[in-house]
């Protein structure tokens, strides 16, 4: 018979997995020939799974990803000159690990954002902190936090995420603010972290978008000289799905 007290001291101590399995084997004649090493081996199991699916889940939760995408859903079919094996080297997270980034640039609707939450994604689930967010939102919040005395708290927590997602680059003209603001960003992040730019600027017309020769040059040899780039090309996907459901509905 099930020793409930030994189920209640599992969910007192959160081992849920481990009650949840021990639930299971209960039901499974087949257990019971096993030893006690090897059921406890497959509580163990379970437990650890358990709880690496609850850290995964709060990761991706914390990093706001635009999109829910994997690395394995990637459309390779559509002709928008992407890397296959580009994409399925960087799927390793390495590129996290060694502290490189990834610039991804191409008109609207190509699928910039979607490969750059697939990249976030699998970096979450080989335990990496991620963090999106679009470059306008950035820099709006960076000035708010200037007024009320967070300013230095949100660089040091972007500064921590270790890989940072910004969406939207030369979306407007940068401000004076605006270009000291990101080279803070950037500085932290520098050899240490690492960061994905999506813009539908080409990344040798960066240095115009960003305005100030001497502060563009700071910031682009923080970002460009270390980073795998990803230029995407063709027609928008979103158009092409709405026209497969078109046609799909006559």
């Amino acid at each position: 018979m099930l020793n409930h007290p030994t189920m209640d001291k599992l969910y007192t101590l959160k081992c849920l997995g481990m009650a949840k399995a021990l639930e299971e084997q209960r039901g499974i004649p087949e257990t019971k020939a096993l030893s006690f090493e090897e059921r406890l081996g497959l509580l163990v199991d379970r437990e650890i799974t358990e709880r690496e699916g609850r850290r995964l889940k709060t990761r991706l939760k914390a990093a706001k990803l635009r999109q829910s995408a994997c690395i394995e859903d990637i459309d390779f079919r559509h002709r928008r000159g992407l890397d296959k094996s580009l994409i399925l080297s960087l799927a390793s997270s390495q590129w996290v690990q060694a502290h490189h980034n990834v610039l991804i640039t191409g008109p609207t609707g190509v699928g910039k954002s979607f490969i750059a939450s697939a990249l976030g994604h699998k970096a979450c689930r080989e335990g990496y902190s991620a963090h999106y967010i679009r470059v306008p939102r950035l820099f709006s919040d960076l000035a708010l936090a200037k007024g009320d005395g967070r300013y230095t708290k949100i660089l040091s927590a972007l500064a921590k995420k270790d890989l940072l997602v910004l969406d939207d680059w030369g979306f407007a003209a940068l401000t004076e603010e605006h270009r000291k603001d990101f080279l803070e960003v950037v500085e932290d992040r520098y050899d240490c972290r690492s960061t994905v730019m999506i813009s539908q600027v080409p990344i040798e017309h960066w240095h115009t978008t960003i305005g100030d020769p001497t502060l563009a040059d700071a910031i682009l040899d923080r970002l460009i000289h270390n980073a795998y780039k990803i230029n995407l090309k063709g027609d928008s996907m979103r158009k092409k799905l709405h026209s497969l459901t078109q046609t799909d509905q006559l």
